[in-house]
C-alpha cells in the first residue's frame, strides 16, 4: 500500500486555505487508499521568535481541528513531530548529506531572511537548515507520496534530492518520494491581496478565513473581498485573480469547475453571496466537531500518545538502518 505523510505547523489559527488545500484531501481521500500519517510539526514552529505557551496551545488546537476535519486514528496515524525522537535523529544524518548552497536557495529562506535583513536583523540558523528537518519527516516513514501546497513543492523536491544521494554515498536506504496536489484549490489566496497565498502566520486577518470563525464573520470577510476591475465573472488567475480566488474556492466547497460556475454569474455580489454560503456550509461540520473534541480531552491525548508509539514503531528502523549505512556504530 502506498504511504503518505504530510504535516501541518502550528504557528497560527488553521485556515480555509489549510482545509481547503490539504485537510480536506487527507480525511476523504488519502485516510483511506494509502497507509497515512499526519502530524503537526511543532519543531518547525521554533525557527522563528514564538512565544512557548502559545507553541504548545496552536499545537493541540492543530491536533484537534485534524481530528475535526475528519481524520480517523483508526484509520490513519495522527501524531506530534517532537513526540517521535527519529525525525531530530534523521535531520543530523541529512544535514551531513546536504549543502550549504541548496539551504540557501530554499524560496522560503530567501524571502525571510531578505525580510530579517531589510529590518536590520539576522534569522536563526534553523530557519537556514529546517528544510533538512521537513526531509526527515519524510523519509523516516518510507514515504512514497506527500500531499502538499504548489508552495511546499521545493522541499519535496529537497528530500528526494537528499534521498538519492544517500542512497547513492551509502546504500539504498530511503524511499524517493513525490509530492503531489489536489486540482482545484491547491492554493486559496488571500481575500484582500489575491496575489498572495491565505497563510496561517499572516497578519492580515480580515483576508483569511479561519476554520474556526463564526459564520457571520465568515459571511463578512467573504463579502468584502478584494474583486477585480470591469464587470464580467470570469476565471481568469493573471487578469482576474480576485474573482479565479472566489471561483475556486467556491469550486472546491461545491465540487464544481470554476469556469463553468462562472458563466452562472452575472455580477460580483452574487458570486460572493453563494462562496460565502458555500464556504459556511463546508465549515460547519468541522466546527461542530471541534467542540465536540475540546469537551474530551482525555481523547485527543489519547490519540496523540497512541500516534506517537504507531509512528516511532515506522521510523525507527528506517532511521536506525541509516546509522548504521552512514558508517555509526551501533549502541
Amino acid at each position: 500500500m502506498t504511504r503518505v505523510f504530510s504535516g501541518v505547523k502550528p504557528t497560527g489559527h488553521l485556515t480555509l486555505g489549510n482545509y481547503l488545500g490539504a485537510l480536506r484531501r487527507w480525511a476523504e481521500v488519502d485516510q483511506h487508499q494509502a497507509d497515512a500519517l499526519f502530524c503537526v510539526v511543532d519543531l518547525h514552529a521554533l525557527t522563528v521568535d514564538h512565544d512557548p505557551a502559545r507553541v504548545r496551545r496552536l499545537s493541540r488546537q492543530a491536533v484537534t481541528l485534524l481530528l475535526a476535519s475528519g481524520l480517523d486514528p483508526r484509520r490513519c496515524t495522527v501524531f506530534v513531530q517532537s513526540h517521535v525522537d527519529e525525525h531530530a535523529r534523521l535531520s543530523y544524518l541529512l544535514e551531513c548529506v546536504a549543502t550549504d548552497g541548496e539551504m540557501r536557495r530554499m524560496i522560503q529562506y530567501k524571502e525571510k531572511a531578505a525580510r530579517e535583513q531589510a529590518r536590520g536583523g539576522s534569522v536563526r540558523l534553523s530557519l537556514l537548515t529546517y528544510p533538512v528537518l521537513m526531509a526527515a519527516d519524510i523519509l523516516a516513514y518510507g514515504t512514497d507520496e506527500v500531499p502538499v501546497g504548489d508552495d511546499q513543492t521545493q522541499h519535496v523536491e529537497l528530500a528526494r534530492d537528499l534521498a538519492v544521494r544517500f542512497n547513492h554515498r551509502y546504500g539504498h536506504t530511503f524511499v524517493v518520494p513525490k509530492a503531489t496536489s489536489p486540482k482545484v484549490a491547491a492554493r486559496v489566496m488571500n481575500l484582500q491581496d489575491p496575489a498572495s497565498k491565505m497563510g496561517k502566520s499572516d497578519d492580515s486577518g480580515p483576508g483569511i478565513v479561519y476554520l474556526l470563525d463564526e459564520p457571520e464573520v465568515t459571511r463578512k470577510k467573504i463579502m468584502r473581498a478584494v474583486t477585480d476591475s470591469g464587470q464580467d465573472v470570469v476565471h481568469d488567475r493573471e487578469g482576474r485573480p480576485g474573482i479565479a480566488n472566489l471561483l475556486e474556492i467556491l469550486a472546491a466547497c461545491t465540487g464544481g469547475d470554476p469556469e463553468e460556475l462562472a458563466g452562472g454569474y452575472a455580477s460580483y455580489g452574487a458570486l460572493k453571496k453563494d462562496t460565502a454560503e458555500a464556504v459556511i456550509e463546508a465549515l460547519r461540520p468541522v466546527r461542530e466537531r471541534h467542540r465536540e473534541l475540546c469537551a474530551d480531552p482525555g481523547f485527543v491525548a489519547g490519540v496523540l500518545r497512541a500516534g506517537a508509539e504507531k509512528a516511532q514503531e515506522r521510523a525507527r528502523p528506517t532511521v536506525d538502518a541509516a546509522y548504521r549505512a552512514i558508517g555509526l556504530l551501533p549502541a
